[in-house]
């Protein structure tokens, strides 16, 4: 099991490496995490929704995802409420639930899910949350050490060394565990090192008479093209000459991470979009999906990105919205059960009337465009009605287009390469986009070498 002394420390990172590295070994392995917190999520092939980061790391121990890798999954939709997504299903009784109150409920799904994944596996690869040092948490934990203590797992401690601090926070959260906790303790694991090792002096002989644990690897700090688990951390300014792509970053947006492709791709630059700017210099403009699109309506209209939108498309700039981003380009988001505050009025881009809906669609998609088969998935509770100066831009009720203005309902798009070359050869690109999913593999690959080398395996 990887916990970690904070969030970001690079949990999800080292467990899609370890699962790699274990099934390369011809070992038969399989993620875990309890309990994740994200609107990045990913769709199972059976049609169940997980966190994107358990969905990478099933496909990086070559399995197939499912809800077992991550039985709960929290999605934010406002400071202080979070859908919950049990065993890949949301659940409105427990979303409905205080916090202190569901925990109890949800510790029997995951205690099943992960003595039947320990029952047919070698190895089961299990990832903390934040830190289990939240002394505030611990009644309410089932995520860190109580799924630790329940399979006796061996426990690696890990520390982001380039915040500075690292063997502070590691004796400080060993210091914060039981003794039971402790002694599931295995190792101490430096990430994100760079520098000369030297510099590290004789502090690991430190850290281990005070703890007697050892330090078993220093991990380097590694640029790498995976999605993020929960964060967006991309920042960047037009680049002259680039194929620049405006990112609309309202709150409560999801699935950043389908967005990857483009950001990797050599000539094109995404710039994130947080505060009202001019839109109609960039190539085209992005809204991804959102877990609240009254709030993110609401958002453009108080910051005045709603005029610059506006302004953009009628310039003839092209803007895609996906899912979320799609309903608040309609004329109007309808909410008969108050599912997020009320109705609203759309910024009237598409002709386009969209009705929240309890029921959720969640389920992978093909879905017919040009003649090509593309693949993705779908995440929503909207169910959308065009009207006629709406035309179709994918089959199945699935995305409609309105001069340069387009939206879809499939997540992922992106990641087929014909459909993004030909939108970044319709801006102006003229570059040959890559197959996204052999880069994945090939990235998989290449960090769990890394890994490996730093923190060999038994």
């Amino acid at each position: 099991m990887v916990q970690g002394c904070t969030s970001d420390a690079g949990k999800s990172f080292l467990v899609a490496a370890l699962c790699r590295i274990h099934a390369s070994r011809g070992r038969r392995v399989a993620p875990f995490k309890a309990q994740n917190m994200s609107n990045n999520a990913a769709v199972t092939p059976d049609g169940l929704e997980i966190g994107r980061a358990q969905y990478l790391q099933a496909l990086a121990a070559r399995v197939a995802p499912e809800a077992r890798h991550n039985p709960i999954l929290l999605k934010p939709s406002a400071d202080t409420f979070s859908q919950v997504v049990l065993m890949g299903r949301y659940d409105p009784a427990l979303t409905a639930l205080p916090w202190v109150g569901r925990s109890e409920l949800m510790w029997p799904t995951v205690r099943e899910a992960l003595h039947s994944l320990l029952d047919e596996h070698d190895l089961v690869v299990i990832e903390g949350a934040g830190s289990p040092a939240e002394v505030n948490l611990r009644a309410s934990d089932i995520v860190n050490m109580r799924v630790a203590l329940e399979c006796g797992a061996d426990v690696y401690l890990v520390a982001d060394i380039d915040r500075g601090g690292a063997f502070a926070h590691l004796l400080g959260t060993w210091m914060c565990l039981a003794p039971d906790e402790r002694a599931l303790v295995r190792g101490f694991v430096l990430n994100k090192f760079r520098g000369d090792p030297a510099l590290l002096g004789n502090a690991m002989d430190w850290l281990r008479d005070q703890t007697g644990v050892p330090t078993v690897g220093i991990v380097p700090m590694v640029r790498h093209h995976l999605p993020e688990e929960d964060a967006f951390h991309h920042a960047a300014a037009p680049v002259p000459g680039d194929t620049n792509l405006a990112l609309v970053l309202y709150p409560y947006a999801s699935n950043l991470d389908e967005f990857d492709p483009l950001l990797h791709e050599p000539g094109v630059t995404v710039v994130p979009i947080r505060e009202p700017r001019p839109l109609d210099g960039f190539a085209a403009v992005l809204l991804p999906g959102s877990k609240n699109t009254a709030e993110s309506l609401r958002h453009l209209r108080a910051t005045g990105l709603d005029a610059h939108l506006e302004r953009a498309a009628a310039a003839g700039v092209p803007i895609v919205g996906v899912c979320g981003g799609l309903q608040v380009l309609g004329h109007r988001v309808l909410d008969p059960f108050g599912l997020e505050g009320g109705d609203m009025d759309g910024l009237g881009l598409l002709d386009l009337e969209t009705t929240l809906d309890p029921a959720k669609t969640t389920r992978q998609t093909e879905v017919a465009w040009r003649g090509e088969r593309l693949r993705g998935y779908e995440i929503h509770h909207g169910r959308t009605l065009a009207g006629p100066a709406a035309r179709e831009h994918l089959s199945d009720g699935l995305g409609w287009e309105q001069g340069s203005v387009r939206g879809v309902y499939v997540h992922g798009l992106f990641e087929n390469t014909a459909y993004r070359q030909a939108f970044l050869e319709g801006l102006g690109w003229r570059g040959v986009a890559r197959d996204w999913r052999a880069h994945l593999e090939a990235e998989l690959d290449r960090i769990a070498a890394v890994v490996e080398a730093a923190w060999p395996q038994e």
